[in-house]
């Protein structure tokens, strides 16, 4: 372990293309199932939906939670719609349970997802049974990354110290709060723009301690 990393008591980690690769696409069929949610929910088409939904994503964090905000949506029928999904594209990871038996200190997941997508998804990595909590968009009141609001809940609520905690996340803008806060922060490095960090090259940016290419082979090699 790197020095920074020898005194971690919690691993915060991201949920989707986090603990899992982007390679095997899974995300694609939530993207899609929340396009067809709005195109449902508001009659119109696919295309007119896909874009309301990358405004209310690049505007207030979430679709979700722009359809909250901007058209008092219920959060509920809409979680259980969009990660109603095949989770079969996800490889078992051995090695990634492994790496989290090993890995010393407390574990949590903090995704924008819902607990139950969470649920579905550790278990057909192999991971489940690995982690503390699972804290989701509804125990973050509805408010995703990177509002700071929920991660301050998630530090309270669950007592860790921020100081002695590392957050992993593909998302570069959700490590901000964290860094803030004094947590270590791992970037999962990622091409797409809306995830890359939001200044300086690749990894650069001042609020990225560590980036990975590969987060299992990574955490297989800090857990020892």
């Amino acid at each position: 372990m790197t020095a920074s990393l020898r005194d971690v008591g919690v691993w915060i980690f991201d949920l989707d293309n986090t603990l899992y690769p982007a390679s095997c696409n899974l995300f694609a069929q939530v993207d899609r199932r929340i396009g067809d949610f709005i195109a449902d929910h508001f009659g119109i088409s696919y295309d007119e939906a896909r874009v309301m939904q990358k405004r209310f994503f690049r505007e207030h964090g979430t679709t979700l939670r722009g359809l909250m905000v901007e058209h008092d949506v219920d959060p509920v029928p809409f979680l259980d719609y969009v990660h109603d999904i095949d989770v079969t594209p996800v490889a078992p990871s051995p090695t990634l349970a492994g790496a989290l038996d090993r890995l010393p200190g407390r574990k949590i997941i903090y995704t924008n997802g819902s607990v139950r997508h969470a649920e579905n998804v550790t278990k057909r990595l192999g991971i489940d049974g690995r982690f503390e909590a699972i804290f989701g968009i509804v125990e973050a009141g509805y408010v995703p990354k990177p509002d700071p609001r929920p991660y301050e809940t998630l530090v309270e609520h669950y007592g860790v110290d921020p100081t002695t905690a590392c957050m992993v996340e593909d998302i570069a803008r959700n490590l901000v709060p964290a860094h803030a806060m004094g947590m270590t922060t791992v970037w999962v490095r990622s091409e797409a723009d809306w995830a890359r960090p939001d200044k300086g090259g690749v990894g650069t940016g001042s609020h990225i301690d560590h980036t990975v290419d590969d987060l299992v082979t990574w955490l297989d090699e800090v857990a020892g």
